[in-house]
């Protein structure tokens, strides 16, 4: 399970199984590292996706699925898959979300909410019968390119008022945001593996990834 006093990076995998095979033998061993599933790359290679990235990484695995409804069988299936950690959106029903966090309790997998879209994070979780194991600040992938958004991080500070969970940042990280990521609290900074055609933020696949990733681990130490 994560650790509230450690600061983690999760390098998110989105395209294909080819990538994962040609990448992710090449980043540096480290507990600190979190591999993640993303949800592009889980609707293109399903759980079969999942299995491979268990194969080739014994820690922390994350299956960004979003669920949204019949969160008892997602989290079945992708622990199962050898999934560790795994999504729900903020915006679910309540009685979705509160499912989703016992269900990970008791498969001991991290419960990780994505507020993607949530106007206000702590107002969701104070509806919960328990809260989750993450809380994820995220600035969506279509946000990214638009003018003057960015990741909420003033909910930093009003979701630990109340919970000890981690807060993760997430949507168009690079170094510098990864470093703003640690200063305003957060614990966990997701950095997406993206293609060099793609207009996104994170880590470029033609890069070093493993040093990139070293720099990342320096960042945020």
């Amino acid at each position: 399970m994560l650790d509230n006093n450690t600061r983690y990076l999760q390098i998110a995998f989105n395209y294909d199984t080819a990538l994962v095979l040609r990448l992710l033998p090449k980043l540096p061993r480290s507990e600190r590292i979190l591999i993640e599933a993303g949800t592009p790359f889980i609707k293109r290679e399903g759980l079969a996706g999942v299995r491979a990235i268990r194969q080739f990484w014994k820690g922390h695995v994350v299956a960004d699925l979003k669920t949204v409804d019949g969160a008892q069988a997602e989290v079945d299936m992708v622990r199962g898959a050898g999934a560790s950690a795994a999504t729900v959106l903020g915006s679910s029903p309540t009685e979705a979300l509160d499912l989703f966090v016992a269900c990970c309790s008791e498969l001991q997998v991290d419960s990780m909410i994505d507020m993607l879209g949530v106007h206000d994070p702590l107002q969701v979780l104070m509806k919960l019968k328990k809260p989750p194991d993450v809380v994820v600040l995220h600035l969506g992938r279509d946000e990214e390119s638009t003018r003057g958004k960015m990741i909420q991080y003033r909910h930093v500070n009003r979701v630990r008022s109340k919970f000890s969970s981690l807060i993760s940042a997430a949507g168009g990280v690079g170094l510098k945001e990864a470093r703003s990521a640690i200063f305003n609290g957060a614990n966990i900074v997701v950095v997406n593996l993206v293609r060099p055609e793609d207009p996104w933020g994170g880590i470029r696949t033609d890069s070093d990834v493993a040093g990139m990733a070293r720099q990342f681990l320096a960042t945020i130490e």
